[in-house]
């Protein structure tokens, strides 16, 4: 399941965000101090960032720019009032991918995510080096054997386990994936091994894991390096004993399933500093498939651009021609984030473009985007919280959820907008 980020200093516009995200179907993680970003979380186990502009002690600029400048190229999209249209430019112009204006519908966000995040995947493969690794996959799919996929973040690691699953006789039994970077041990062995009802504050009822989820299909370990050495015995007699046992549970229970796992790190050198067990990792360690970086495939750079493209022109209804300057654009850069920051580049240019011809992203570009007519944005942002505020009969409290924005946000449209009394 893929996780998004989501910084903001107003708690009920965080909290709102990741509840609505998570009826998405995506594992949503809030932060209220955008600092602690870069101390508390791994940012590289995300999908999708979320930022607000306007926020005390890092605003979302200076977020992205220390984001990009640690060489992480996940997708970001800020979130900025009506005013602040121009730091919107300013932020896409550091990297972020897009902006929402506030207020905002959940129809809104939910269809600017499905932009950002494709529902599938695709494997591109015209270097001689991909099609090999698409030949071992189709062959290994084949068995039962357990498989580690490794490679530099952004590289697509998933897309081939994805790949592996759909060419095994378990391609119709389920495929579950979980981060075990991207939330705490605690949870992290709740969801892996399940539990049952009062085997901790707040289990309320029995709940399988994922395990028990991907019985007779697949399960994907993504970043397993990450896994804390407290739960990795417990993985271990999963793995040699084909049983897990519920926290709070009485007796094991038998599952069968296809293990795949990924890690963006020299696992074996991490057995040597301590931070993974030996035992465990050559239990997984079983068929080995290193993906390379982008900028050693560079015959995969235009098709996968050509791709990201087609699958825009089928979202946003538009056609979209790749001109040849910018696929020599796209060929002399090195794209240290892989194929996650090619897809980034690639939409932004694509929603910055004219008349659909992509270009590089240049400086004159983004000042574009400065000239946006506020009036009409303005009436826009005005129709939209008159409309909500009916459909909620007047609840203020209901409109705003909806809207996405805090209730003290909604009564200050209000006030500037003269609709006080609506």
């Amino acid at each position: 399941m893929k996780s998004v980020l989501i910084i903001d200093d107003d708690p009920d516009m965080g909290f709102a965000l990741k509840e609505a995200i998570g009826r998405l179907g995506f594992n949503a993680n809030y932060l209220r101090d955008p600092v602690k970003a870069f101390s508390e979380v791994n940012l590289n186990n995300y999908s999708l960032i979320i930022t607000d502009v306007k926020m005390p002690k890092m605003n979302g600029i200076e977020l992205i720019s220390e984001i990009r400048k640690k060489g992480i190229f996940i997708p970001v999209i800020v979130i900025t009032g009506y005013g602040n249209i121009e730091d919107a430019v300013k932020a896409m112009k550091l990297g972020a991918i897009d902006y929402i204006i506030k207020p905002f519908s959940i129809d809104a966000l939910k269809s600017l995510i499905q932009r950002v995040i494709p529902e599938e995947e695709e494997i591109v493969a015209e270097s001689p080096q991909m099609r090999r690794i698409l030949q071992i996959a189709k062959e290994v799919a084949k068995t039962d054997v357990t498989v580690l996929l490794t490679g530099e973040s952004g590289v697509g690691k998933e897309v081939i386990a994805r790949y592996i699953h759909k060419c095994s006789p378990r391609a119709n039994k389920p495929f579950v994936a979980i981060n075990c970077a991207a939330i705490t041990e605690t949870l992290l062995e709740a969801e892996l091994f399940g539990y049952e009802k009062g085997a901790f504050t707040g289990a309320t009822e029995r709940k399988p894991g994922k395990f028990e989820v991907a019985n007779q299909g697949t399960i994907l370990l993504d970043e397993i390096s990450e896994m804390s050495l407290k739960l990795q015995p417990k993985l271990l007699r999963v793995i040699q004993e084909r049983e897990v046992d519920r926290l709070g549970g009485i007796k094991p229970i038998s599952v069968d399933v296809r293990i795949i796992a990924t890690t963006n790190k020299d696992l074996y050198e991490e057995v040597k500093r301590g931070n993974f067990r030996e035992d465990l990792f050559y239990r997984i360690n079983v068929f080995p498939i290193k993906i390379p970086p982008l900028r050693e495939r560079p015959e995969d750079i235009i098709p996968f651009a050509e791709f990201f493209l087609k699958r825009l022109s089928n979202k946003l209804s538009r056609d979209f021609i790749l001109t040849e300057e910018m696929k020599r654009e796209l060929l002399r850069k090195s794209w240290p984030g892989n194929v996650r920051e090619l897809e980034n580049y690639i939409y932004r240019a694509a929603v910055l473009s004219h008349n659909g011809e992509i270009k590089p992203i240049a400086d004159e570009v983004f000042q574009q985007e400065i000239n946006i007519k506020k009036g009409k944005l303005r009436e826009t942002e005005k129709e939209l919280i008159i409309d909500t505020l009916k459909k909620t009969n007047g609840n203020r409290t209901k409109a705003a959820k909806i809207l996405g924005i805090s209730v003290r946000t909604l009564r200050n449209k209000l006030k500037e907008y003269g609709l006080k009394n609506i």
